[in-house]
């Protein structure tokens, strides 16, 4: 009894000390309504386990390890100060109180925390530990009941009347250990019938989690014999839709069996939830310093070289240049910070679609998220019946939703079925248009009043590839209509329309690309590990990840320059390629694909301020994409405009500084023609 006495005493100390009591006070005030009578009265209090330790060990190695008996500990003094401090008249007994704690962290050892992707579970103590996951699907709000009223049958038995018998919901308990019509009365066990009029409901969600590493199986990396199983956690009132399908979260929840007959599951009653990301290295490497001091002479060149060398896995340095620093660029544009993703679709033109996918598939490999899809998979989501008893429907991620903040590659267009190419192309317009998915829930299949329609943001950008010669083999003819334009293969016009950056790989030296090709595979085989090229070419993956983590993290700026050029150069287009019959074939998207380009060859160059020449890049890579999709403009540049010559030593890199100067030239010049207004920050010189 003492040392009970003793525990009372320091929660009181502790909530005396830490601002507690005060809160206790402001949040009694709502429930002093006169219309407003309920069985239970829900609080929350947050504890610092740090501070009750030091202050108490006893009470702090309760909180910890023992949940149950501390949250008994904090109702009892809650109670008591709210009957002294006459908080809330309408409390007479101390069932009706209801507390919660929320702790605002765990120690950092082994002991407290789960890793989803142990096994077994369930044999350790039911105490609070940490986790860290993914979500990957996640029910609608329902409701659930908090407590409830009993009343004995019994008219003469004193729990007849009054709070005698008060259930509240409990860790692991289902619906129908708070709720049911088989309780007796703990004095003259007579039956207990429940007063309708007293029942307080809250929200509840679930959702399920699973270890991060999972989405390495969705990757590009090779199969492998793991498997990961999600857990459910079960999120009530004020934490329900504080977690989003695709995002990582750090939750602090304790571990409960859940007896639903005849079965028993683990699931995990949250406690708290926090946005959570790995943290990664992001130190430039040596190679890439030296790299970046030897090009300072030019805004273009690092960019340029980084490039140049890129995939040296897959390809020779100095192939498929445009499409290289096209998936760099996306690349840099990954984050963990969804709320400010800025995306960078990618469609591919090829004739060799096996080495252009093993090259956008080593590049997914450095995302800071990558999902490949697969044809037979789910893009977006998918529904299904929830298993645990909530009588709603479950909202399962697809690839797209589970690539939020990465990329999600669609592969080779050519591999998917006609109908499923068409569907996919219906939803993807809408999707890639607005980056919000919709999901229509039907109410009458899913236990539903009404259907609900729910809308989730996708955040992440998509990667495709197609065989061009496949439309040109079908119609008979390799020429089209309008000048510039190239042909799709199997993808549909409104599919292609949506993606931002469309790059055609024409590699103009033919056999020799082929020949340089072939050698490169055979060396590979022949010598694994051993470098192919000279030092000043060979960078290692682990390089250029590093690079990529650091470009990602700068945050940049656009100079009133480039922000001139991008503005004037979606003007003029939007003014020449419009006619009445077709309208106006520069979305407003590409403003957007502009800043996000020039961004992010500026991340990529590791600079802070986006200049004119970054704005040059983005420039000649959208107006090569409008070419291929809409023909040429008045604004005539070659179709390798951003790697016009082969990056062989520094002369062909001072002969492409003088290219692209001539270049920024006549976009100047084609700004200065057809932008209104033009005139007045644009100089005729």
């Amino acid at each position: 009894m003492d040392a009970l006495l003793s525990l009372k005493q320091s929660v009181l100390s502790y909530l005396d000390r830490s601002g507690g009591l005060l809160k206790l006070a402001e949040d009694c005030k709502p429930f002093n309504d006169p219309q407003q009578s309920e069985a239970v009265y829900r609080f929350c209090i947050r504890v610092n386990p740090s501070d009750v330790m030091e202050m108490d060990p006893m009470l702090g190695d309760c909180v910890l390890h023992d949940p149950l008996k501390a949250t008994a500990l904090f109702q009892s003094v809650c109670f008591l100060s709210i009957k002294t401090l006459s908080l809330i008249e309408k409390i007479h007994t101390e069932s009706q109180v209801n507390v919660i704690l929320k702790l605002t962290h765990l120690p950092p050892f082994p002991e407290y925390t789960l890793d989803l992707y142990s096994f077994p579970r369930g044999y350790g103590p039911m105490r609070t530990v940490a986790m860290e996951g993914l979500v990957i699907a996640m029910t609608r709000v329902t409701k659930y009941t908090q407590g409830a009223r009993f009343l004995c049958t019994e008219e003469d038995c004193p729990c007849s009347t009054g709070f005698h018998h008060i259930r509240v919901h409990a860790p692991g308990a289902t619906e129908s250990a708070t709720v049911r019509n088989d309780f007796s009365c703990l004095i003259c066990c007579s039956p207990l019938k429940e007063d309708v009029k007293f029942r307080v409901l809250g929200d509840k969600q679930l959702v399920e989690l699973i270890h991060v590493k999972a989405l390495d199986i969705l990757s590009a990396h090779p199969q492998c014999s793991v498997r990961y199983q999600s857990v459910t956690l079960f999120l009530r009132d004020e934490l329900c839709n504080s977690m989003r399908i695709g995002r990582l979260y750090r939750v602090l929840g304790i571990p409960a069996h859940v007896h639903q007959w005849p079965n028993v599951t683990w699931n995990i009653e949250a406690n708290s939830v926090q946005p959570w990301e790995p943290v990664y290295p992001h130190k430039v490497s040596v190679s890439f310093q030296t790299l970046l001091a030897a090009t300072a002479s030019s805004p273009w060149r690092f960019a340029a070289m980084v490039a140049h060398s890129f995939g040296s896995a897959v390809v020779p340095p100095g192939l498929y240049n445009t499409l290289k620093l096209g998936l760099l660029l996306s690349l840099v544009q990954t984050r963990a910070d969804s709320d400010t993703f800025h995306c960078l679709d990618l469609l591919v033109l090829t004739t060799d679609t096996l080495i252009l996918d093993r090259l956008m598939a080593y590049s997914l490999g450095l995302a800071f998220r990558g999902v490949r899809h697969q044809a037979s998979g789910e893009m977006f989501a998918s529904l299904s019946r929830d298993v645990h008893g909530a009588g709603t429907a479950n909202i399962h991620a697809g690839s797209a939703l589970l690539a939020t903040g990465g990329i999600c590659m669609l592969g080779d267009l050519g591999c998917y079925r006609k109908d499923k190419l068409d569907a996919i192309s219906q939803v993807e317009h809408q999707v890639l248009e607005s980056r919000t998915l919709s999901v229509f829930i039907p109410g009458k299949k899913y236990g539903e009043d009404a259907d609900q329609q729910l809308s989730f943001p996708v955040q992440c950008s998509f990667w495709a590839l197609t065989d061009s010669t496949d439309a040109s083999r079908r119609s008979g003819r390799a020429d089209c209509a309008v000048l510039g334009t190239a042909e799709m293969g199997l993808v549909p016009a409104q599919l292609a329309e949506v993606f931002g950056l469309v790059i055609q790989c024409r590699e103009t030296v033919g056999a020799q690309a082929l020949l340089a090709q072939a050698a490169h595979t055979i060396r590979q085989a022949v010598q694994p590990g051993e470098p192919l090229y000279p030092a000043c070419m060979q960078f290692s993956t682990q390089d250029y990840q590093q690079l990529l983590a650091s470009a990602r993290t700068l945050q940049v700026e656009l100079s009133p320059g480039a922000e001139k050029m991008i503005h004037g150069y979606y003007m003029a287009s939007r003014r020449v390629r419009s006619d009445q019959s077709q309208g106006v074939k520069v979305s407003v998207a590409s403003i957007k694909l502009l800043i996000s380009l020039a961004e992010a060859h500026c991340k990529l160059s590791l600079r802070t301020r986006v200049l004119e020449e970054d704005a040059v890049i983005a420039v000649l890579l959208c107006e090569n994409s409008i070419t291929l999709r809409h023909g040429a403009s008045a604004l005539v540049i070659p179709p390798d405009a951003v790697f016009p010559f082969d990056l062989s030593d520094m002369d062909t890199l001072h002969r492409r500084d003088l290219t692209l100067e001539e270049l920024h030239q006549n976009i100047l010049r084609f700004i200065y023609a057809y932008a209104p207004g033009a005139h007045t920050y644009i100089t005729e010189e």
